[in-house]
């Protein structure tokens, strides 16, 4: 199989040039033009493609498209006329190679697709190709939680890369829940003082406390590396439930008043935030603006899920405001909490997601109309959400999207809670069969989670990642009617290689 044929995840038309490769010439360093578009980004584009073994340079910025010097063979040219976010078209001849794009993230891609070709192909040369290329949706998403164990920036970093490799454009980020607070919020100090740390027996010989925080500067690096990979980072701060961290800072927020700890078990635990108290909205409101500081993407996740209700039911706070509001439930009462803080979110600028659980008890206080419910439980919450006329990222845990789970039924495997084989990904697809065009405009696309309770270390995570992310990187790029699992095994064992030249470790036992 030749090595154009190899691409993951593979564009939406292809044409190879028979006989024809672009060899550079002995000597010589070609030289890549774009014009303003996207000129800052050439001298990022060529160091990837240079380390990928072709190695070019940016031409001089006042070079005149009109006449380019001999050895200025790579020209990115603005096409505004490209019907669709995104796309690009790439030609490769004998002595040129050509980019046309739609915007700069087409032409980001289409140095991505050259980057792979480099990497499967001799040093300074590569194979003749003619490709039309777009992605299906505009949402194709990785979750990592760092909550459960901290990972360093460089690792957060080396995921933003492998995304960025596979054409994935939305890297959410789950910063807090019941065994860790990792964004330092300046005014909140006690937030990462006391909530970004626990005492651990599980992973050491001695009871010693881990963790770890990423404080503002962390987070602004993280952030321009995504963007420079055309990734909007979506930080999560989950509420009301998954709240011991925030709550061992600031007892005073949950029902009882504590005391409380960081948990080292994994679970879902009773001490949430107390909807009857008014000061975890000021609270709120105050880490809400610091996100809005460190985190421009116009996104904020606020979680939601799995939110237990004891202690609401017996808290005379919360009581109290199930009848000042008129509230029946205590399942009213999360949606009553869920639209007080999609409010806050929205009154900064920004738009609310949450997890599926956010469409329970809304019979009385809805949603607001740009809320984003993610579907995790099943593809049947995201319909119910796109029915409501709500758009929805489709992850759900049972369709190939959970990525924590074991590749394959092995004991000797790592993964936990349950199966999801490279088949399993490669199937699932975020819009349902039975969606009409109305429908379907609804869903904006989709994602892999990974959730870190028994993946504490960082080599483990990516064996666990790889290869499935790139099996749901095909999925998201592709329309179902052009994806082949039998085309997209073939094309692996090449792209398994990449992935080694990139040092990155993955699962590589039967795909089905």
């Amino acid at each position: 199989m030749n090595n154009f044929e190899n691409l993951i995840p593979l564009p939406s038309s292809i044409t190879p040039m028979k006989g024809i490769t672009f060899v550079t010439p002995n000597g010589i360093t070609p030289l890549v033009y774009a014009p303003s578009f996207f000129y800052d980004e050439l001298v990022f584009v060529c160091h990837h493609l240079s380390e990928a073994g072709f190695k070019c340079a940016p031409a001089p910025k006042d070079t005149d498209p009109d006449n380019l010097p001999p050895n200025c063979v790579i020209q990115v040219e603005e096409e505004p006329d490209l019907p669709m976010a995104e796309m690009y078209q790439l030609r490769v001849t004998s002595s040129f190679i050509q980019i046309r794009a739609s915007d700069s993230s087409g032409a980001f891609y289409a140095f991505e697709t050259l980057r792979q070709l480099a990497l499967s192909s001799r040093k300074g040369r590569l194979p003749g190709i003619s490709i039309i290329d777009n992605p299906a949706t505009s949402w194709r998403g990785l979750m990592l939680d760092t909550s459960r164990h901290f990972f360093p920036v460089s690792f957060i970093k080396k995921i933003l890369d492998t995304m960025a490799f596979h054409k994935l454009n939305r890297f959410h980020w789950h910063l807090t829940d019941d065994q860790g607070w990792r964004l330092y919020i300046p005014s909140l100090p006690e937030l990462t003082e006391k909530g970004g740390w626990r005492h651990d027996t599980k992973t050491t010989w001695e009871d010693v406390k881990i963790g770890g925080f990423y404080t503002e500067e962390d987070i602004t690096e993280v952030v321009k590396y995504a963007r420079e990979r055309h990734i909007i980072v979506i930080p999560e701060i989950d509420v009301p439930g998954h709240a011991s961290a925030i709550l061992t800072a600031y007892p005073e927020l949950g029902c009882t008043g504590g005391p409380y700890e960081v948990e080292d078990r994994f679970g879902i635990f009773k001490e949430v935030l107390c909807a009857g108290n008014d000061r975890v909205f000021d609270v709120l409101k105050t880490i809400f603006e610091q996100v809005c500081k460190v985190f421009p993407g116009p996104y904020i996740h606020i979680g939601g899920d799995e939110c237990p209700k004891e202690r609401w039911d017996n808290c005379p706070k919360c009581k109290k405001r199930m009848k000042d509001e008129h509230i029946a439930s205590s399942t009213q009462l999360q949606a009553w909490f869920t639209s007080k803080v999609a409010n806050i979110v929205q009154s900064l600028g920004k738009t609310p997601i949450g997890w599926d659980e956010v469409l329970d008890g809304t019979e009385v206080f809805g949603l607001p109309e740009n809320m984003i419910v993610q579907s995790w439980q099943s593809s049947e919450r995201g319909v119910i959400a796109a029915k409501r006329g709500l758009q929805t990222i489709m992850s759900p845990m049972t369709d190939g999207c959970y990525l924590d789970y074991s590749p394959i039924n092995d004991p000797a495997e790592p993964g936990r809670l349950g199966l999801c084989t490279v088949k399993n990904s490669y199937d699932y697809t975020p819009i349902p069969s039975s969606f009409d065009s109305k429908m379907s405009e609804k869903v904006l696309g989709g994602q892999a989670n990974f959730w870190t309770e028994g993946t504490p270390y960082s080599r483990v995570v990516e064996y666990l990642l790889f290869p499935r992310l790139c099996a749901i990187s095909e999925s998201l790029w592709l329309p179902s009617y052009q994806k082949d699992f039998a085309s997209f095994a073939k094309r692996l064992p090449a792209h398994k290689k990449r992935l080694k030249k990139l040092d990155i470790l993955f699962y590589d036992g039967p795909l089905e």
